[in-house]
């Protein structure tokens, strides 16, 4: 006699718990690792973390389509051969490693060219991984298990595995053996879900008794699934693109706002108790309000740690919200796929638009306020459609409160978009981020912004347009240096053209060669800036990634070349490793200088320099500048590293300090590993 279901032995939960735990875990361990792998061949920029979540996002949704269509439609017998053999290609893919064929070259839309490398790196391996929460789920499901705590369980190992990669792994861990032990723990998964398949074989009998006699979600709730999963995704990714753009540009805050994402999905779907919809609604416009009040311009610049409380708490807010309400129209068990594949649809629709609609329609970052618009709506929908257990009163309340924060951020939109501060000239936007060009109100004065960070001005003033400012000023380490150089014509490389003002000390016969990789900053330099055209000297721009230009080209034999590439406020650490420097040594003629602008508001990159010239054997010395509103200089730090140990001897670098002297060990960086932790100021 067949047994009947609470007879039935069932699937392991421990083995089922234990595979999805694993999956997870490496599902997020691996997006950090391939950021970093792949940041240096595109320019270090935000958007390089925003288009792999993108990426990661639509490889999900097709693993959760996936999960949909073998649950549906084939036999579970069939079911384990498929995934059986899609697992071997993915191990014959192992270990992870970039593929050269999709190195950016300097044309090219750079998110097409990443996709591209993403997917030949780790396309099919997270796939598979990605399949094995709705999988493993329906399994134990058809064996009579409520499976919900496990999609829980797989949110806290992916939190687990985001905040253990800046804390244990990159810090001590080399790329190379991280590669090797992620592609380890897989070939571990392959073994554990193929065991968790082998023990999941449904009994005909118990299929046919618990067969669910229920009506399926009906459309507008389903399409309510996907709007609920897309706003979160919209104010996940844009309150990234803000945090490590115009807050404060280091990559631990690519990890805060995704390790509070995947907190919410825990906390609503481990059980009912954490999620209290009076408490969160009521939350939920005080939120808003606040990050939209923070984007107004004139409190950008309150204090950092203020800024991330902020939008930190109210993108955890935003979520439960969001997360909470989709946990309590979760369907039955038998609709679990299919609620799955809505969930990640909305997802990588809310990734579409942050990381490809937004930059080609907007030109400025509306996603943010667009996105708490959207938050907000989506709320005002839910409770219209089901209002629950509020009282009619606080419903009433909470539903204008949010009716009324529509209409202002959506005026407040309208207000960024439209008004500046000063006279705006031009602004643009692109994969590398957002470009503005400004004049103060008496049009003295001109600047060229990177979201909040001044990339260089220039005097209006006929009289004054010609003098090098901002931190290239002639008492700068960069101005400094030129002006120290041997009389007779120079050849001088830039790394970073910003308004090209260093040309301003070009003279004839001299040659400036500049390395940028956003194409729009080369359009406004020579557009709204005069310091190209009027330079003396012979002026060439070199489009693409500095790095790689330099080590395409034959020796320059510069006398000078500075370092000055900043995606926002931070050096990309490609252009500080060992290697980088090496490139850079290659390309100076024998006693040339090399200057490296380290003027940072978070990082101390000091050691890193250190490390490199004791490395190879260079002498360097620290030159730092304060503000002069009256001559345009602001403060900067520039090290400067050379063989000619006389070159210092100079009465320009006698107050200098020599940066073998400075307090504090040296810090290696290499293109195999770098560790921001111990930078930080």
């Amino acid at each position: 006699m067949a047994p009947t279901s609470s007879e039935a032995p069932k699937v392991s939960l421990g083995l089922a718990a234990a595979t999805i735990f694993l999956s997870a875990f490496l599902l997020f361990q691996v997006q950090p690792l391939v950021g970093k792998l792949t940041l240096p061949w595109f320019g270090g920029s935000a958007g390089v973390w925003t288009t792999c979540l993108l990426f990661f996002q639509m490889l999900l949704l097709l693993g959760y389509l996936y999960a949909h269509l073998v649950i549906r439609h084939l036999p579970h017998r069939r079911q384990i051969q498929l995934h059986g053999s899609l697992l071997v290609l993915a191990a014959l893919a192992l270990p992870l490693r970039l593929h050269g064929a999709f190195k950016p070259s300097g044309t090219g839309d750079p998110v097409l060219q990443l996709l591209a490398l993403l997917a030949t790196t780790v396309g099919l391996p997270y796939l598979l991984l990605s399949t094995t929460g709705p999988l493993v789920q329906a399994w134990v499901a058809r064996k009579g298990h409520v499976p919900y705590r496990l999609f829980a369980l797989s949110n806290a190992a992916s939190m687990l595995a985001l905040l253990s990669y800046p804390l244990l792994v990159e810090p001590w861990v080399s790329l190379k053996v991280q590669s090797w032990g992620w592609s380890a723990g897989f070939l571990l998964f392959a073994a554990l879900i193929l065991g968790t398949a082998f023990r999941s074989h449904p009994d005909p009998a118990i299929a046919a008794s618990e067969e669910p006699a229920q009506v399926g979600p009906s459309p507008a709730t389903k399409a309510l699934w996907i709007l609920l999963a897309a706003v979160p995704s919209v104010l996940l990714m844009a309150v990234t693109s803000h945090l490590s753009t115009n807050v404060a540009p280091i990559p631990f805050l690519w990890v805060l706002p995704l390790t509070l994402y995947l907190l919410t999905f825990i906390l609503c779907f481990e059980a009912d108790r954490w999620y209290h919809r009076g408490v969160f609604l009521g939350l939920l416009p005080l939120a808003l309000a606040a990050m939209t009040f923070f984007l107004t311009p004139g409190y950008r610049h309150l204090a950092v740690q203020l800024q991330i409380l902020v939008f930190a708490g109210g993108l955890f807010i935003g979520c439960m919200v969001a997360h909470g309400e989709l946990a309590r129209l979760r369907p039955h068990p038998h609709f679990l796929t299919g609620f799955y594949l809505r969930l990640s649809l909305g997802g990588a629709l809310g990734g579409l638009f942050v990381a490809w609609v937004a930059p080609r329609i907007f030109r400025s970052y509306l996603e943010l306020p667009l996105g708490l618009a959207a938050c907000a709506a989506a709320a005002l929908l839910t409770l219209s459609r089901d209002p629950g257990p509020l009282k009619q009163l606080r419903l009433r309340a909470v539903q204008a409160l949010l009716l009324v924060l529509i209409l202002g951020i959506g005026a407040h939109t309208l207000y960024l978009e439209f008004s500046r501060d000063g006279i705006v000239l031009a602004q643009g936007r692109n994969f590398y981020g957002t470009l503005s060009v400004f004049d103060d109100e008496e049009h003295l004065w001109r600047t060229l912004a990177h979201g909040t960070i001044t990339h260089g001005g220039q005097f209006l003033d006929p009289a004054k347009a010609r003098k090098p400012v901002t931190y290239y000023s002639p008492d700068s380490g960069v101005g400094l240096a030129l002006a120290s150089l041997p009389q007779g014509p120079r050849k001088v490389g830039v790394v970073g053209l910003g308004t090209g003002s260093l040309a301003a000390y070009g003279r004839l016969g001299d040659v400036i060669r500049y390395y940028d990789i956003n194409p729009l900053v080369e359009d406004y330099a020579r557009r709204y800036f005069s310091f190209l055209k009027d330079s003396s000297a012979q002026v060439e721009v070199v489009m693409g990634d500095a790095r790689l230009s330099l080590e395409r080209e034959a020796p320059q034999g510069y006398d000078l070349l500075a370092i000055d590439a900043f995606s926002s406020d931070a050096i990309p650490v490609h252009l500080l490793t060992r290697e980088a420097f090496a490139v850079y040594f290659r390309h100076l003629r024998p006693g040339g200088i090399l200057a490296v602008h380290v003027s940072n508001r978070y990082l101390n990159l000091h050691p890193v320099v250190k490390a490199a010239a004791d490395h190879f054997q260079r002498t360097a010395r620290v030159v730092d500048t304060d503000s002069d509103e009256a001559t345009g200089a602001y403060g900067s730090t520039w090290l400067l590293l050379t063989t000619d140990r006389p070159f210092f001897d100079q009465p320009a670098f006698q107050n200098n300090s020599d940066v073998s002297k400075l307090e504090g060990p040296a810090l290696a960086w290499t293109d195999d590993f770098s560790n921001l932790f111990r930078i930080l100021k």
